[in-house]
């Protein structure tokens, strides 16, 4: 699993040009810009996004019970703060942007570049912000008096939504992350109303009966729609639920600009974590007090949008509390596009994509605005693809399948990690080892439990039951099959190969260029070798609050 020769993997800086010769150079000068409050909204807009607004609909479907509904959310967010505490033990030990990428490089380092290729097909094919953008132009036409199921319509709205967040980001980055800091405060106003909101209904302020669903709790109901899925069902609810709590690795993603990176992360990602998770359980009971089970079975992604009618009415302010949401939406693919860009950046940076140069490249307005076009056109190519229908659900989960099995192999390096003395781990943030066990166990269970036949209809969502595991499980052998081709097969036409050269100074600074020298050539490596990441010779290991 680990070879303990293996030098500290490649990575370039932000700031990265092409030269005449086409070889990247980068600047080793690189200054973090989000502080604390700015790392808590990151993660707070890609964590509230679509999820909490629509997701309920659908777990309340395959379980059938309010009870366990409600079990499944708090269980959720338990399993998320444990998987926070891995990925904050190797994001302290290792602070880069990149995320996965680094703690895979970490511990998987031979063969060598595999797990970093399986990573890098899994985020830039299934990275995307379709399902959130998908909410959007929902939502905007439910606002507008016009609900409408999945079709062309929402489709290209959510095609407008996306091109508007990537030219943002790539032409006017500061205000990028200025509106998205406003809108993750918008956001938790607009979950403290449904909270308060589900509070009044509770004591009878609403305008349709009482639901009595919390009458009897634990009852188990198979209805019209939902209910009596099995153990494919509880497993698909569990893998939706934890979607909805997607995001809180998204400052592990670009801690390159993080300022302070160790010490911003250590505070910003538990606060913002655990604050998430209390506001999401009070919101179903918010939706439970006011919407009878049901009719929220068959809701779908207005859920919210059911809630505002039940409390408000058909009012000018209840159909505003819809435009809110997709307010929401658009603060999710503002995060999203932010991080996964980086993420794609640094992959082009260690030339793992194919054309690494253009991917890489800060021109025009020196941000990384060809990361922004891949994660916008793969996005865009999701959102079209399909046919009209029940799309949102297959996209919710083929999104997010693929990352269970990613979580597995990080849970498990940690573990590795753990109890190997020969790689001499440590980091400043020591994690229980029981925590990334359950962990483990958890994206395990995910990982294989949608293979598994459901007690009801093969194709109730209009696809087999197999499809998203096994599209999600094909992209990470794509992966696997990329590398293949990449590292044996795949030279360019005057026989070159794409390899970095390396040099540190006493400082251990990098100084990286990229470039294709003829094949056969060794990158040369000078200077100083730098020790393994997060071990504990490695001279940052231990700065935090440096």
């Amino acid at each position: 699993m680990a070879d303990p020769d293996c030098k500290r993997p490649i990575r370039a800086s932000e700031d990265t040009v092409d030269s005449e010769d086409g070889t990247l150079l980068t600047d080793r000068s690189e200054s973090g810009t989000i502080g604390v409050s700015g790392a808590v909204f990151l993660i707070l807009n890609k964590m509230i996004g679509t999820g909490i607004f629509s997701t309920p609909s659908s777990i309340v479907a395959a379980t059938g019970s309010v009870g366990i509904s409600l079990l499944l959310w708090a269980v959720a967010g338990l399993l998320t703060l444990s998987g926070l505490s891995v990925y904050l033990e190797f994001g302290l030990a290792i602070p880069r942007s990149g995320g996965e990428k680094n703690y895979l490089e970490r511990v998987f380092r031979r063969p060598r570049r595999l797990a970093t290729s399986v990573f890098a097909v899994q985020i830039v094919l299934l990275g995307f912000s379709a399902g959130n953008s998908l909410a959007f132009g929902r939502y905007v036409l439910l606002a507008a008096g016009h609900p409408m199921p999945d079709g062309w319509i929402p489709r290209m709205i959510a095609v407008a939504c996306m091109t508007s967040v990537v030219i943002l980001h790539a032409a006017l980055p500061k205000w990028g992350l200025r509106l998205t800091n406003a809108l993750g405060i918008f956001k938790v106003l607009v979950l403290l109303l449904i909270v308060f909101s589900g509070f009044a209904a509770l004591g009878g302020y609403r305008l349709v009966p009482d639901p009595h669903n919390f009458d009897n709790l634990w009852a188990i109901e198979k209805g019209d729609g939902y209910g009596g899925g099995g153990a494919y069902a509880y497993a698909t609810a569990l893998l939706q639920v934890v979607y909805s709590y997607k995001g809180w690795e998204n400052a592990n993603y670009v801690m390159g600009e993080l300022k302070n990176p160790q010490r911003t992360l250590k505070i910003a990602a538990p606060l913002a974590v655990i604050g998430i998770t209390v506001l999401y359980v009070l919101a179903n009971v918010a939706y439970f007090a006011a919407i009878p089970k049901a009719e929220l079975a068959r809701s779908e992604v207005i859920v919210a949008g059911l809630f505002f009618r039940n409390v408000f009415g058909e009012s000018a302010a209840a159909r505003s509390l819809p435009a809110f949401v997709a307010l929401s939406n658009i603060g999710n693919v503002l995060a999203v596009s932010f991080a996964h860009s980086r993420v794609n950046q640094e992959l082009a940076k260690e030339g793992i994509l194919p054309w690494s140069t253009f991917w890489a490249s800060t021109k025009p307005f020196n941000t990384p605005a060809a990361s922004l076009f891949l994660h916008w056109l793969v996005t865009v190519i999701v959102l079209i693809a399909p046919p009209p229908g029940p799309a949102y659900n297959f996209i919710v989960n083929l999104y997010t399948y693929p990352g269970a099995w990613i979580n597995t192999f990080v849970a498990g390096g940690l573990i590795y990690l753990r109890l190997s003395k020969s790689e001499n781990w440590s980091s400043p943030w020591h994690t229980y080892l029981p925590v990334p066990m359950l962990y483990l166990c958890l994206n395990i269970f995910l990982v294989i439990t949608p293979f598994v036949p459901p007690n009801s209809d093969w194709n109730a969502d209009g696809y087999p039951y197999y499809a998203f595991p096994l599209v999600g499980a094909g992209v990470l052998l794509l992966g696997a099959v990329y590398w293949l081709f990449w590292t044996r097969f795949w030279q360019n036409g005057d026989g070159y190969a794409v390899i970095t050269e390396v040099s540190f100074d006493e400082a251990s600074e990098e100084a990286v260029v990229y470039g294709k020298p003829l094949r056969g050539a060794q990158p040369a490596v000078s200077g100083m070798q730098e020790p393994l990441l997060g071990s504990r010779s490695d001279p940052g290991y231990n700065s935090i609050g440096s």
